[in-house]
């Protein structure tokens, strides 16, 4: 990963006709993922980029999927459905979907963005994803040919108006697993039509109040009408494990409301 929205995909493509050579391909997207205030009716055009930094062309395919997040946060990828009350699958074009890109070569996909005149205030979203094939290969080896084909998703995030958030904590435990620094859930349920991103701080004091560690909120979404847990870790990289005790766990979350989220539990760390 080169940037915080970029990523470069290798994906292995084993071709039998060529005795068992294993050829690579790399493709780095830029950005992954895109943050629009639309009012209703209007239009926004983003570039995403596609550089390939391998030594074989590649085929790239566009299309729009819509996504959701799973509790734990991870990213679940469907078919456009209109039904659905906040995709925006609908309201997109790319220019274009389909091209090749030569070895060492850079490539631009156009994402249109059009929100509807009659679109409620709300969070929208969808995917562009990016599919990559090796070129077209003569018909006798491609039969022959068993090939992995490999994705990258730009999520788009389009807010239309200005809808107010919702936002309230309602779990927060700690979880352990062996051999690693135990780990804060803050489970939060958003009750708004809009999609906010955590930010805040995670206190730990210990049994004589002295604090003894500020852990940073991680900057992660929660969709609409929709439930996560937010994971917070104990033990940041390169700090020593807390000693064995009693600790107060204070979580202060901002979501963009006027007030705080505020949480408490208690940590036990047992010896060794």
């Amino acid at each position: 990963m080169r940037h915080v929205l970029g990523m470069a995909l290798v994906v292995g493509l084993i071709p039998p006709s060529s005795a068992g050579a294993q050829d690579l391909f790399s493709v780095e997207v830029t950005p992954l993922r895109v943050e629009l205030k639309l009012g209703p009716g209007a239009t926004h055009t983003q570039a995403v980029t596609l550089r390939n930094e391998s030594k074989n062309a590649v085929r790239v395919r566009a299309r729009v999927d819509d996504w959701y997040l799973s509790k734990d946060g991870t990213p679940q990828f469907k078919a456009a459905d209109p039904a659905d009350q906040f995709s925006a699958a609908a309201w997109i074009r790319l220019n274009p979907p389909e091209q090749l890109v030569a070895p060492g070569a850079k490539a631009v996909v156009r994402v249109t963005t059009t929100a509807p005149k009659d679109t409620k205030e709300g969070g929208y979203r969808c995917a562009v994803m990016f599919e990559f094939d090796p070129p077209e290969v003569e018909p006798a080896a491609k039969g022959r040919d068993v090939m992995f084909r490999g994705r990258v998703a730009t999520l788009i995030y389009a807010t239309v108006g200005t809808p107010v958030p919702s936002v309230d904590l309602t779990d927060l435990q700690v979880r352990t697993s062996p051999g690693r620094p135990a780990d804060v859930i803050a489970t939060l349920k958003n009750g708004s039509r809009t999609h906010v991103r955590t930010k805040g701080t995670m206190i730990i004091s210990d049994a004589a109040g002295r604090i003894v560690r500020q852990v940073p909120v991680p900057n992660v979404p929660v969709l609409p009408e929709s439930e996560r847990d937010v994971s917070i870790s104990t033990g940041q990289e390169n700090e020593a494990p807390l000693p064995p005790g009693t600790y107060r766990v204070e979580v202060r979350i901002d979501v963009g409301q006027p007030a705080v989220i505020v949480g408490e539990t208690a940590l036990e760390v047992a010896v060794r």
